[in-house]
């Protein structure tokens, strides 16, 4: 009898929650099966715009036209915020033409904001000079003049020893419910730091030394391109491009045997009329004004190896749908719902990152001048944060940045609080396979910053597909990656969510505002590979 009674009083003192609006659920997915826009929406994202690299000529296109659609669907207070970037860049044309031992045509693409050649192209025997450490420049110094650099080592082909398309089973998604400390203290970012420095640094000797140009090896095989560049702020001194990795082994081979020449041509176009990125916003506007908001974002940027569908068209998509159901809805929240297109994602998530300083909170710049003028990576060991006007405001965010792959659930990142509220709001979902909430935390994307300082900021658990495989960043990332189906999933997940966080009587839970942490492992070793 003792025993009854306790349970009895637990389960009356146990907080109860509010059962999902099923109604509302219904209604939210018949609109998108039935009479849904998210597939035409990324196709015209995709096929039609293409790239959309922050500041260049698609991403302009991209702004515009995401905002009319907004407009049109009805939302309110449409606009965009600037944040400080830099340069535009966009390629017009490129080739490499391999003229000797023999002829031939090789793959490639620009690597993003080098500079081009002029017309009609650079000829110039081929030295292979890997090189990844400032400390390798001293192999190479006075044999680069005139020459065409080839910078990386041709690595070996790899065996394929996983499949290259995965839907996930109940054991892979299950393995991410694994708790993981929080960081709430950086090294700011030193690994990261040195990378971005080499690239600088490379250029630097390269030019020095009067080299004409570079190449480099893609790092995935079968043909994939990527052209990732990370230096647009400091525009460099030389033309760079990307060989395939089956090109570049072989001009590699070919320069063991005796000399060869290449002729590397990339016309590429800088624009420098408005060095502001924009992050394109729209409200649906709530009830209760002192409620404060829940927000979706995706970030509506791309790099440029080809449409920018999986990465991240696909997630832009599924938020604009969100928006476009509830409001044809004609729903009326209680909190304003604010859906959120970032840019800059791609070089170091400067479009939420400013959306953050500018509205959540701040954090002292970093003391290293050079770091402080990069990416907010390297504020994240700085602290005191303080609070600005609507960090209390903030009742939820969901983001969606892993490929196209449908909703298998969420990733709570440690809101022990938050866990049974987003239980509750899966649970009608189980029949479409996202039902599970999980502990482990997803990094890389827009919601990470705001996570950093402790708002209630979530990601989706998606289905891989062949995201991580062949589609990131690649030169296949293009529409005929996506699936129909999951991107129907996702946008009736994702306005749900949005509507019971909108309704919900209080804010999800945020977890406490991080502070400068005690060194919690004083007897560590230093790794003297880190030195490299």
């Amino acid at each position: 009898m003792r025993a009854l009674v306790a349970l009895l009083l637990a389960s009356a003192a146990a907080p109860t929650l509010a059962a999902p609006d099923l109604a509302m659920v219904a209604r939210i997915s018949d609109e998108a099966m039935n009479h849904g826009e998210v597939v035409e929406t990324v196709a015209y994202l995709t096929d039609r715009i293409g790239p959309r690299m922050t500041n260049s000529p698609g991403m302009r296109v991209a702004e515009r036209w995401t905002q009319d659609k907004f407009k049109g669907w009805g939302l309110t207070n449409v606009r965009t915020e600037g944040f400080d970037f830099g340069r535009g860049w966009s390629i017009e044309s490129a080739s490499v033409m391999l003229e000797s031992p023999r002829r031939m045509s090789l793959r490639t693409i620009p690597v993003a904001w080098t500079p081009g050649t002029p017309a009609g192209g650079i000829t110039a025997p081929l030295i292979v000079a890997p090189m990844k450490r400032p400390r390798d420049f001293a192999e190479w110094s006075g044999k680069l003049k005139g020459k065409i650099v080839a910078i990386s080592f041709p690595r070996p082909p790899a065996d394929a020893t996983k499949p290259a398309f995965v839907r996930m089973d109940d054991k892979a998604i299950g393995e991410l419910d694994e708790f993981q400390q929080p960081v709430t203290a950086s090294d700011d970012g030193d690994g990261w730091f040195k990378f971005i420095q080499f690239g600088k640094q490379l250029d630097e000797f390269l030019a020095k030394e009067g080299a004409v140009g570079w190449v480099r090896m893609s790092y995935r095989d079968n043909g994939l391109l990527h052209g990732e560049g990370y230096q647009h702020r400091d525009t460099p001194k030389l033309p760079g491009l990307e060989l395939t990795a089956e090109d570049y082994r072989r001009i590699a081979r070919l320069a063991t045997q005796g000399d060869v020449t290449l002729t590397i041509n990339s016309q590429v176009k800088f624009d420098d009329s408005d060095p502001n990125g924009y992050n394109v916003l729209a409200d649906l506007p709530g009830s209760d004004a002192k409620a404060g908001y829940v927000m979706a974002g995706a970030h509506l940027d791309s790099w440029v190896a080809a449409d920018g569908a999986a990465d991240n068209g696909a997630g832009s998509a599924v938020v604009m749908e969100a928006a476009r159901i509830l409001a044809a809805l004609k729903v009326k929240p209680k909190r304003t719902i604010r859906f959120a297109l970032w840019s800059g994602e791609e070089q170091g998530l400067y479009g939420s990152a400013n959306y953050i300083e500018r509205h959540f909170a701040s954090r002292p710049a970093n003391p290293d001048p050079v770091k402080a003028r990069l990416s907010y990576d390297f504020k994240l060991g700085q602290y005191p944060i303080e609070k600005k006007a609507d960090y209390n405001l903030l009742a939820a965010y969901f983001n969606m940045d892993n490929g196209g792959g449908k909703f298998r659930g969420i990733h709570a990142e440690g809101n022990f609080a938050a866990v049974p509220i987003l239980q509750e709001w899966l649970s009608p979902f189980a029949s479409m396979g996202a039902s599970t909430v999980v502990a482990s935390p997803t990094g890389g994307t827009d919601h990470e910053f705001m996570q950093a300082i402790g708002l209630p900021a979530f990601q989706f658990i998606q289905d891989p597909l062949d995201y991580g495989t062949t589609v990131h960043h690649s030169s296949v990332d293009t529409f005929d990656h996506l699936r129909p189906q999951d991107l129907r999933q996702a946008s009736v997940i994702l306005a749900s969510l949005l509507w019971e966080a909108a309704n919900a009587e209080k804010p999800l839970p945020a977890k406490p505002l991080p502070t400068k942490p005690k060194m919690t492992d004083p007897f560590r070793y230093e790794d003297p590979d880190k030195k490299d």
